[in-house]
């Protein structure tokens, strides 16, 4: 890990370095060559210069693509079925046995109830005598 120099602050260490140019830092602007002491040009690395010695002008964005012909799609070899329609539903149905469920729920959370205050109860009891 690298520590900070004794004269900056803590935060030194994460900050950009100095922009050179266009608001690029210098060191990404610079291209690489084998010993990274001079570009192909002969300027040293920090230089604002681009591919074929031009200034660095950015990201001037992905190259040009060309579209497919008019009419071109993918092949076609089966056609899908078309969609089947859904059954109608019996909302007056539907809500019976949904209280129905709810009914069967709030009976057995009911008995579960029971049965563990009569267990408390007797562990208790057992305690207490």
């Amino acid at each position: 890990m690298t520590t900070p120099n004794a004269g900056s602050s803590p935060d030194d260490f994460w900050r950009r370095p100095p922009s050179g140019g266009e608001g690029l830092p210098d060191r990404a602007t610079a291209p690489i060559t084998g010993d990274r002491t001079t570009s192909a040009e002969g300027s040293p690395p920090g230089a604002n210069a681009g591919p074929g010695g031009s200034p660095y002008a950015g990201y001037s964005g992905p190259p040009p693509s060309t579209p497919p012909p008019a009419g071109w799609r993918p092949p076609v070899h089966l056609q899908p079925a078309a969609p089947r329609s859904l059954p109608p539903q019996d909302m007056a149905a539907l809500d019976l046995a949904e209280q129905r469920a709810q009914r069967v729920t709030y009976s057995v959370g009911a008995v579960a109830g029971v049965v563990l205050v009569i267990l408390v109860c007797l562990l208790c009891s057992r305690l207490l005598f």
